[in-house]
């Protein structure tokens, strides 16, 4: 076993404090199964007035700490905290300045906050000036995406020296590459990092700031979240112009599969279900299917098979693309569709045209509901994740305990966690296509659909092999123990 590390997270978000994407859901499982491997881990969170701090039982930790920033700009905050799973500490920097308004990252319009980098450069140095003031013992620091991209240049141009994070090797992970901080370069002087780091090799990016950019630079290992994607942003446009800062990382920057929280997402405990499954025991799932079209309004058919989405309504998730194969499929094969998602508002409004067009076959529910969520995994009998790219996805492991075969595009990681059918011999855990087109998720669904309906004893095995899966947090948490060991390695030779 490893020797005992001490582990410190500076995060922009965190389950189940606050949430708005997969980063979120990382934060907060991660560290439980680091603990539970033996390491000592800290969280450092922005406390956000959205943060309910009756409901999580935040205390006040430290009245008042000190922030030099650049341009000897000094700023006060306080520092309160709490437990995650009643053992792991979580502290929270409250500044009512940066981080007292309605919305995380935008405003209610959806634009970005007009100071995100002092917001989040103001945080990062906190979090660390937290860590020295109260004399964390700390091994690693662990920062995540661009809001802390600046971690790993603070560690090596602030605290080179400084008796508790001089000695701290830093990882830092991509969860999605697309979003960057990208800043005019006039905000540069209060990071407190100096102009010799604004180059292109570091911080500027076509003259403005990048701060991903630099946090790759700096950090002594970089990660993203699935083999595949690492190869990606490395090799090819989905790299968003960071190809060529990745390529440099050589062998420091790899690929590491986020894992799934089971004791949330198992058919077999999953208390949002009407009844519970396992795969030596099926009948619930048939229950879950019926309430499914029931909710959703369809016609109630045990034998039609039922296609359902889970997604945000963005660029990313395709679903403008799925939209003009729905309806082909929906006209040409027996077939019913559950749709749950928001955002993109032209979209919403096509989806939610589609119960009227096509009533008892397609349902759409615009919004979140995590209930839902959860009855449209257990009762679908496939899952449909049309990405243009999807760094690692969760929804497809999910749908893969539940026994709901995802049907999904070649990419990041749904390549690495989706097998693709063969035909011949019954192997495989889902559909996989290639093109990015609406024919391609036509053909592909349709080969589904045509399993469904023509060899059944193919999906009976199916269903059983992607039940047997295991995407858990252990095992890749194992992994970036390796990763944290190597960073150690490479900073302190």
């Amino acid at each position: 076993m490893s020797a005992p590390l001490n582990i410190v997270f500076i995060a922009s978000e965190c389950v189940p404090f606050v949430k708005t994407g997969g980063l979120a859901d990382v934060v907060g499982a991660l560290p439980k199964a680091l603990r539970d491997l033996g390491h000592t881990v800290r969280i450092i969170l922005p406390k956000y007035s959205k943060i309910d701090a009756q409901k999580f039982g935040l205390k006040r930790y430290q009245e008042s700490m000190c922030v030099w920033m650049g341009e000897g700009r000094e700023e006060w905050c306080s520092v309160d905290e709490a437990y995650l799973e009643g053992d792991i500490p979580v502290y929270f920097i409250e500044s009512w300045a940066y981080f007292d308004r309605p919305g995380i990252y935008n405003d209610a319009a959806n634009r970005d906050f007009k100071d995100n980098p002092e917001r989040y450069a103001f945080f990062t140095r906190a979090a660390l000036q937290l860590c020295i003031d109260r004399q964390f013992e700390t091994d690693i620091v662990h920062a995540h995406d661009w809001q802390t991209a600046l971690a790993p240049a603070y560690l090596k141009n602030w605290h080179w020296d400084d008796p508790i994070l001089g000695g701290a090797a830093s990882v830092f992970t991509i969860h999605n590459i697309q979003y960057q901080g990208n800043f005019p370069k006039s905000r540069w002087p209060f990071t407190g990092l100096g102009w010799p780091l604004f180059t292109p090799e570091m911080f500027e990016d076509h003259d403005r700031i990048n701060y991903l950019k630099g946090g790759i630079a700096f950090a002594d290992m970089v990660n993203t979240v699935s083999p595949t994607y690492a190869y990606e942003t490395k090799s090819t446009a989905l790299g968003m112009d960071l190809n060529g800062v990745l390529n440099r990382k050589g062998d420091a920057y790899v690929g590491i599969l986020n894992g799934v929280d089971y004791t949330e997402w198992d058919p077999a405990t999953d208390h949002h279900l009407p009844a519970n499954y396992t795969a030596d025991n099926l009948t619930g799932k048939a229950v879950c299917k019926q309430k499914l079209q029931e909710a959703f309004q369809l016609e109630v058919n045990p034998d039609v098979p039922v296609i359902g989405v889970v997604s945000r309504f963005a660029d990313q998730k395709g679903l403008d693309i799925f939209y003009d194969a729905i309806h082909q499929l929906a006209n040409r094969w027996p077939v019913q569709f559950v749709i749950l998602g928001s955002g993109d508002k032209v979209l919403e409004g096509k989806y939610m045209e589609l119960p009227r067009l096509y009533p008892g076959q397609i349902g759409t529910y615009i919004g979140y509901d995590d209930p839902l969520a959860h009855l449209i995994e257990a009762g679908s009998d496939f899952f449909a994740m049309p990405s243009r790219f999807e760094p690692c996805g969760l929804n497809q492991m999910y749908s893969l305990k539940y026994g709901t075969l995802p049907i999904v595009r070649n990419t990041g990681g749904l390549a690495d966690t989706v097998a693709q059918y063969d035909e011949f011999s019954g192997a495989g855990t889902g559909f996989k296509y290639e093109d990015n087109t609406p024919a391609a998720i036509v053909g592909v669904t349709g080969w589904a659909i045509s399993t469904y309906y023509d060899r059944k004893q193919h999906l009976a095995t199916m269903i059983q092999r992607a039940m047997a899966q295991d995407f858990g947090w252990p095992q890749s948490a194992k992994t970036y123990v390796a990763l944290y060991e190597e960073a150690l390695r490479r900073k302190r030779g």
